[in-house]
């Protein structure tokens, strides 16, 4: 299965895309980040999202794109910004006919690392890690795209997943 990892975001969306069998073997494919020129209209930056992302897509055939639920910190116009950038990235994969997960912080850190509460710079080592890659990618963001590719590469092969209507044994 070939993932495509979206870190979202307005000025820089980070992407990830690696090739997983049955979430044992990670492969990386490639990474890296859409950028965008601050002080263009905001409307010709998702535009310019859109046009990279498809070309991405067209590019590497995904079967699936996993990407960041959002989520607020301390600055909502920043979270404001990205959720503009997030709708793109649905409104793409959508109109692609792409399925789309979305999965939290604390699960991409629960996946990646181990432990749902992880530090930023552990999760981007234990990305590098599990990669084989010789250094932790850049920019933060692509690492963050390819930390949300492992997420699902793993979550999907759950047997929960595999079967919605099982009931986890206590």
């Amino acid at each position: 299965m070939r993932i495509l990892g979206i870190d979202p975001g307005i000025a820089t969306v980070g992407f990830g895309i690696i090739d997983s069998e049955r979430g044992a073997a990670l492969c990386p494919v490639q990474y890296g980040a859409i950028l965008t020129q601050a002080g263009l209209p905001l409307a010709t930056r998702l535009y310019q999202i859109n046009c990279d992302l498809e070309e991405l897509i067209e590019t590497f055939h995904p079967d699936v794109i996993s990407v960041e639920e959002l989520f607020f910190n301390t600055n909502i116009t920043t979270g404001i910004a990205v959720a503009h950038g997030r709708g793109i990235i649905l409104y793409t994969a959508e109109k692609l006919g792409i399925p789309i997960f979305e999965y939290t912080p604390s699960q991409v850190k629960q996946a990646v690392v181990g432990y749902g509460k992880a530090q930023k710079q552990q999760v981007m080592d234990m990305t590098r890690r599990l990669l084989k890659l010789k250094s932790i990618p850049k920019p933060d963001d692509a690492a963050d795209g390819l930390a949300l590719a492992i997420c699902h590469a793993r979550s999907s092969t759950s047997l929960l997943q595999q079967n919605p209507s099982a009931k986890p044994t206590v």
